[in-house]
């Protein structure tokens, strides 16, 4: 699929997902630096790497770092917390084997993001936190880009952290990040946030044009709607583990004829999103590829150009 979407020369990125147990998957840096072998343009992402609290920050580094290097400074690093031990029984599981408190994920990946960019950077990189401390270390190879770009992902809700708890989410995000990827996100939420963001970018010091946003959403394309909401409904509920709502399938992915679909995407483009990263799903993903592949993009770049 990574060579398919790098031959069309319409798609920007691919992108891998992340964790340690809770999904059996392969690993996302080695998964990365495969695609690297066969591909020679596209962004290599995962979005997100939810296990990023969960890692050695001098190890990573230099694993992120040689993955950069061998793909020419192709890597793009979407960091998120994962599910909180409370919400999934297997996301319980992976923190409690790698010895991490749910609590601690907030301010672990404060500090990990601050000790990849110094060790990424300096000569004589210290970094001393609540987690994570290490004094005088050269990591080489730096990675290929300089900076290497770090976005953060999340959705805050404040009806699950309250809206003290969105003001520090987007706080995080404006201080720490390069960009921010969302996802499960209805538009007037998406401008809101964005709106937030760019205030909040202003009062960090930074320019709030260069900060991104990436959209990770899901399309099933199918002429019957009900049809394309089962799919994508099964695909969620076997994915993820959990039953979902229609809003909860609705939010994420847009089910239905290509029109429809094409229209759900355009509209967060419209919104302000940078780049739009696509999940097809349904019975038959590579089918569901296809579609977006012949269909859906081409639907997209009539009106709104590249934005896959």
């Amino acid at each position: 699929m990574a060579v398919q979407a790098e031959n069309t020369g319409a798609i920007d990125a691919v992108w891998v997902g992340d964790s340690i147990l809770s999904k059996p998957r392969l690993e996302c840096i080695p998964l990365l630096g495969a695609i690297a072998a066969h591909t020679s343009r596209v962004k290599l992402g995962v979005a997100c790497m939810a296990t990023i609290a969960q890692r050695n920050p001098v190890l990573l580094a230099l694993q992120w770092a040689s993955l950069d290097v061998l793909s020419s400074g192709r890597t793009w690093l979407a960091a998120c917390m994962g599910y909180p031990a409370s919400q999934h029984p297997m996301a319980a599981k992976e923190l409690a084997v790698m010895g991490v408190q749910s609590k601690e994920r907030p301010e672990r990946l404060e500090e990990m993001i601050q000790a990849l960019r110094v060790l990424w950077s300096d000569e004589h990189a210290s970094f001393h936190g609540k987690y994570y401390s290490f004094d005088d270390v050269n990591l080489l190879p730096k990675p290929a880009q300089q900076p290497c770009p770090i976005y953060i992902a999340g959705t805050p809700r404040p009806t699950q952290i309250g809206e003290r708890g969105v003001e520090r989410s987007l706080r995080r995000i404006a201080r720490y990040a390069d960009g921010w990827m969302t996802n499960q996100i209805d538009l007037a939420m998406f401008q809101d946030y964005l709106g937030r963001l760019r205030g909040l970018l202003v009062e960090e010091g930074r320019d709030p044009n260069e900060f991104k946003t990436v959209l990770y959403y899901g399309t099933s394309v199918n002429r019957d709607r009900e049809q394309a909401f089962r799919e994508a409904k099964a695909f969620l509920d076997a994915y993820y583990q959990k039953d979902f709502t229609r809003q909860g399938v609705e939010i994420w992915t847009a089910c239905g004829p290509v029109e429809h679909c094409v229209d759900c995407v355009r509209g967060f483009i419209n919104a302000g999103v940078d780049h739009v990263t696509i999940r097809p799903i349904g019975q038959d993903l590579n089918k569901q590829f296809r579609i977006y592949l012949e269909e859906v993009l081409p639907g997209l770049n009539l009106v709104a150009g590249n934005a896959a």
